[in-house]
């Protein structure tokens, strides 16, 4: 497939540059490193909170600092909040979050080093229209546009002031959405046309962003950013980041798929974890996705300076692929878990495998975490397994009469098999010799690679696949001996989540020095992140900052206790209405904060239920929930 160009060299991992821009005393771009930064979560007119809170981020890592400013005081407040920093020795640079206001942009711009509007917003009210516009009445509202946006423009300008064009899915205009619908296109175009007014300007000192709490979504988005700027000989700094991540385990494996899937083509200057945690927090987690490429020391060159790809970068298509077993076609990717480093295997290995063998009542369950086969390497089995889950072993140890049980072989071995029997073949993605794979239809690739650099391997992998026509499933085994959980979640997520947003991956394989229940868990939610195999519920929840009128740590934990059996359903839980209903598009069911103690209810994005008191607010979701025919009732497993 050849495609525009969207990064230097999908097979050859190099930061795409550009321009270097100044945010005070920071330089961000170019050839600096990439930067970290975070939000504070406080009260912007409570200065004191505010300073505590970025000293608390600034001490843990963050280079640049956001506050929000919903009105003309907050932005204001923003100058003593400076003035505070520096008198206790910190210069970090701070940046006005602006939604709606552009009089609290033009005031922060003269007190602070840098303002981030949203297209969706500043010179636009969200209605959730659908309008119909000619050619000319469009034009007629790009003026507009220009009229209420330049001000602020030569303002920065003047002042040197940074500002960051931040598109967020969530909040498109209806303008946009009447001519791009809810796209990654429409993204792009609403951050292009504050873009133009910009250059129209000679006003450079930007960063960009396009936001999103979708995956897949986000990772197009500045995919088709980037091949714009490209076609138009521009290469301004982009801001990283998936919004309304969640919090937990979900929220790291979530931004580490969406975020890494950038860095891995070389794509981003600065990011932001949005974890609806303490911002110091998030701080960590963003360092160690850097700190995965600067450790990277082997890796494999691959010669191939083309832009022929087996995949689309701003369109999602699974490869085709043959159904063998449960794995491949239609098939939702399965999960391997590994337990060939034990000594013996007994009922009780396979629980963190989320199999539950009950004594008393002589009986196998699986929770929603179920993998779909267990490779058991030299060992046997000497118990009655479920007849749901299946064994993968050794060949030299594959029980040839047991119809659950599948032998694993090298590529170079194959020859062994019946050309009828269904296999797995290990397979190093380096290797070019796939002709004898042709013979073996009933073969599942297993996919693993020596080096470093997987994505770009086995991207190189899947083209000689689809070159050949060679259409075998594949499950992607990742081995990483990682023993930090954290680092070694975030690793995996990235490699291997990139490779199911461009459709590659029948399976996935995890194997590491972590609890069993922690590599199952990560496996499913790899899958759960990049949409391709959903096992638990989805809660699209914002990391809170100043305009957050409940707490959100403390509500998303109470909302995750009574919903989180709801296999499927996705749940938005936001602090304010400014990505509020633009995010309800997204998800099944919202709760959004709209005055203190009150929340508004959404199915998708119609609000069904205004003011319902915070009290009872997660009853009343329950129960809307239960009225569309989506609530089941938990199951309890002894």
């Amino acid at each position: 497939m050849k495609t525009e160009k969207y990064c230097n060299n999908p097979y050859k991992r190099e930061r795409y540059k550009t321009i270097e821009v100044t945010i005070g005393n920071l330089k961000m771009g170019g050839d600096q490193p990439i930067r970290i930064q975070s939000m504070t979560t406080a009260d912007t007119m409570d200065t004191q909170k505010s300073v505590d809170e970025s000293i608390r981020m600034i001490d843990a890592g963050c280079e640049l600092v956001r506050l929000t400013a919903p009105s003309k005081k907050e932005a204001e407040n923003l100058g003593v909040i400076k003035q505070e920093l520096v008198k206790r020795g910190y210069n970090t640079p701070l940046v006005a979050d602006i939604h709606f206001t552009p009089n609290a942009a033009e005031v922060a711009a003269k007190l602070i080093e840098k303002v981030r509007v949203n297209p969706g917003n500043y010179a636009d009210k969200k209605k959730f229209e659908e309008l119909v516009y000619t050619d000319e009445a469009y034009e007629k509202e790009l003026k507009r546009i220009e009229e209420k946006f330049t001000p602020l423009v030569l303002l920065c300008k003047e002042q040197n002031t940074a500002m960051r064009i931040g598109t967020n899915h969530g909040s498109l205009s209806d303008r946009i959405l009447s001519r791009y619908g809810d796209t990654p296109q429409g993204m792009v175009e609403s951050a292009m046309e504050f873009l133009k007014i910009c250059r129209k300007n000679d006003y450079h000192n930007i960063v960009i962003s396009m936001k999103a709490s979708n995956t897949i979504v986000m990772v197009q988005a500045y995919r088709l950013l980037v091949a714009e700027m490209m076609k138009n000989n521009m290469n301004y700094p982009l801001h990283l980041g998936v919004t309304e991540a969640g919090d937990g385990e979900d929220g790291r494996i979530k931004s580490a798929v969406g975020i890494g899937a950038l860095l891995e083509d070389g794509i981003g200057d600065t990011i932001r974890v949005s974890l609806t945690e303490n911002p110091e927090f998030e701080i960590p987690v963003a360092q160690k996705l850097i700190n995965q490429y600067i450790k990277e020391k082997n890796t494999y060159d691959i010669d191939d300076n083309t832009l022929i790809i087996s995949y689309n970068p701003f369109e999602y298509h699974r490869r085709e692929s043959n159904e063998i077993e449960n794995i491949g076609s239609k098939h939702v990717p399965i999960v391997v878990t590994d337990l060939s480093d034990k000594n013996s295997i007994i009922e009780a290995n396979l629980f963190g495998a989320g199999h539950i063998y009950s004594k008393k009542l002589d009986k196998w369950n699986k929770n929603d975490h179920a993998s779909d086969y267990i490779y058991v390497g030299k060992n046997k089995i000497e118990f009655e397994l479920p007849g749901f889950l299946n064994i993968i072993s050794d060949y030299k140890n594959w029980n040839k009469n047991n119809k659950q049980e599948f032998p694993l072989i090298d590529l170079s071995e194959l020859n062994l098999i019946d050309k009828n029997q269904t296999c797995f073949v290990k397979i190093n993605a380096e290797e070019n010799n796939l002709n004898e794979l042709k013979n073996y239809q009933k073969a599942i690739i297993v996919l693993d690679s020596n080096y470093d650099n997987k994505t770009q391997v086995y991207r190189q992998f899947f083209l000689n696949l689809n070159t050949e026509n060679i259409k075998n499933p594949v499950v992607l085994f990742y081995n990483n001996n990682e023993t930090d959980t954290e680092q070694w979640q975030l690793e995996v997520s990235t490699k291997s989540g990139v490779m199911f947003i461009d459709g590659m991956g029948d399976g996935l394989w995890l194997k590491g020095n972590q609890p069993l229940q922690i590599i199952n868990s990560t496996a499913f939610g790899i899958l759960q992140a990049t949409r391709t195999r959903i096992s638990k519920t989805e809660y699209i929840s914002c990391p809170s900052c100043g305009r957050t009128l409940f707490d959100l740590q403390e509500t998303t934990q109470k909302i995750r206790e009574k919903t989180a059996h709801l296999k499927g359903i996705k749940i938005g839980i936001m602090g304010c209405i400014v990505n509020g209903p633009g995010e309800m598009a997204d998800a099944d069911y919202g709760y959004v904060g709209t005055g203190p103690g009150k929340i508004t209810l959404y199915k998708e994005k119609a609000v069904v239920r205004k003011n319902v008191d915070e009290s009872n607010a997660v009853n009343e979701l329950i129960e809307l929930i239960k009225e569309h025919g989506d609530w089941v009732d938990p199951i309890l497993i002894s």
